[in-house]
């Protein structure tokens, strides 16, 4: 890890964020496909989060629906699947064989333990029993390309099995094999999500066959991710890299080593760029707003946020689990949060009233930006956080 070891300050920290996370509008991107390279990974949890993620990184955000379903569902040039802290991510297509092996792997092996486990402890049928299911479920996948877990159901009627999931304990509940083994297909990388059920909004997916891809080593894999990530988030301390990756302490210090990556000094303590990419970053040349969705990949890209979200904001903006709500952005920080009303209006507040005189023009322009692009379409976060409960209400 050498390299000239420099200090870079909060300033820098949000120029670089700016731009390589496409927020400043001379920065916006032409596709999808250029947004969610420049982010590694588009959080995938709440569907709606994707769409509105790339429009408010698109020069036209008005594509941003028929892209992305272009993107996903036609060129397959992106990709649902689980990923890092067992999340589901979209992902570039050629990145996903990197995020099998290096993040896959470890959470894959024990879902099919703990599927298994459970399984016998119900008296269900056993594992061999279990593996003819599954090589049916995959055959039947294939032949129709995408299917609903209804479908597959009814190409493999095993799938229909019931179990009792941890008899006599207050979390007592009946799993069926198909929901149990699809995840575990998920996160072993062998199906993928495909088209939803309704429209883009919708949280009912088709599966389908995942892209084929080269099993990797997960040490290089490992560094191959790490590496793409801190040219996209760095520079940030070793904490951000184990909460973003889910990883082992060790895992992160041998992937940090395998690339080269440069310490840097940061106001919390030390960090790390991607080998290579210490030289300054000068701020975007006009003042910026950006309205961000909940779980948004920037708001959630680090363990650390003080250098960009004020204490004061925090109880408003993430719920008790973490998740952040919409956020408004200036200049490369939170300064409040924002909802769509019922009526289809977009409404936002800054608390802080000098910065809300300063920022009012572009953040009004953004708001219009998104309804103009939504239409009639009434978006609600799968995690709701107080702020935008009230500002929807």
């Amino acid at each position: 890890m050498g390299g000239a070891r420099r200090r870079i300050g909060t300033e820098e920290r949000r120029a670089r964020l700016a731009l390589r996370h496409r927020l400043a509008d001379t920065a916006r991107a032409a596709a999808p496909e250029e947004v969610a390279d420049s982010l590694v990974a588009l959080h995938g949890s709440d569907p709606a989060t994707v769409y509105l993620a790339v429009a408010a990184r698109l020069a036209d955000a008005a594509k941003a629906v028929q892209e992305t379903e272009r993107a996903l569902y036609d060129d397959r040039t992106l990709v649902r699947m689980h990923g890092m802290r067992h999340t589901v991510f979209v992902f570039p297509t050629e990145l996903t064989a990197v995020v099998h092996a290096s993040t896959g792997l470890t959470v894959a092996a024990r879902e099919r333990a703990s599927l298994v486990k459970d399984m016998a402890g119900a008296g269900a049928p056993d594992a061999a029993w279990l593996a003819e299911v599954e090589a049916s479920t995959l055959a039947a996948l294939a032949r129709r390309g995408q299917a609903t877990a209804a479908e597959l159901t009814a190409d493999e009627p095993r799938l229909r099995e019931r179990f009792v999931y941890a008899a006599g304990k207050s979390y007592e509940g009946v799993h069926t094999v198909s929901s149990r083994l699809l995840r575990v297909l998920g996160v072993e990388g062998k199906v993928v999500r495909g088209r939803p059920l309704g429209s883009w909004t919708s949280s009912q997916f088709r599966w389908a066959p995942a892209p084929p891809h080269p099993e990797l080593d997960p040490a290089r894999a490992q560094a191959a991710l790490l590496e793409r990530w801190l040219r996209a988030c760095g520079p940030a301390t070793e904490a951000d890299l184990k909460w973003w990756t889910g990883w082992r302490v060790t895992e992160v210090r041998r992937a940090l080593a395998a690339t080269g990556a440069h310490q840097v000094a940061l106001e919390e303590g030390t960090g790390f760029v991607a080998a290579g990419d210490v030289d300054p970053v000068a701020a975007p040349g006009r003042p910026w707003a950006a309205l961000l969705p909940a779980l948004d990949p920037t708001a959630m890209a680090w363990q650390r946020r003080d250098w960009y979200l004020s204490d004061g904001l925090r109880p408003e903006l993430y719920d008790r689990s973490g998740n952040v709500g919409p956020t408004v952005w200036w200049n490369g920080r939170v300064v409040g949060g924002w909802a769509q009303r019922a009526d289809g209006g977009i409404v936002w507040r800054i608390p802080d009233a000098g910065v809300r005189r300063e920022a009012e023009p572009a953040v009004a322009a953004e708001a219009q930006r998104l309804r103009g692009w939504l239409g009639t379409t009434r978006v609600t976060p799968r995690f709701r956080t107080p702020l935008e409960r009230e500002l929807s209400a």
